[in-house]
């Protein structure tokens, strides 16, 4: 039987379900340090001694919020990679 109130026929084709929302922040400042040191992500993946993939680095870049740990390898890789000492709060901004 099919229900006429269903919330996904609520939805307009511009909004998204709040739950993907939550996690897109925005343009994070890694991007910005990367672009800086003239960093892509494949340099951050092969300099880093941790398990991190583009998919983690990319997602980073773009705004999508991460876990702590993936964060961690994020700034592991970059510090590596460009030879300086950011902290956590230098790349993200949540």
């Amino acid at each position: 039987m099919i229900q006429d109130n269903d919330p996904i026929d609520q939805l307009d084709d511009d909004s998204e379900p709040d739950n993907l929302s939550e996690r897109e922040m925005g343009p994070q400042p890694v991007a910005a340090l990367m672009e800086k040191h003239k960093l892509k992500p494949h340099d951050l993946v092969a300099v880093s001694k941790l398990q991190l993939t583009h998919k983690m680095v990319s997602r980073a870049c773009k705004g999508r919020k991460l876990s702590r740990r993936v964060q961690f390898k994020v700034l592991y890789a970059l510090n590596e990679a460009a030879q300086q000492e950011y902290k956590l709060r230098d790349l993200f901004t949540y």
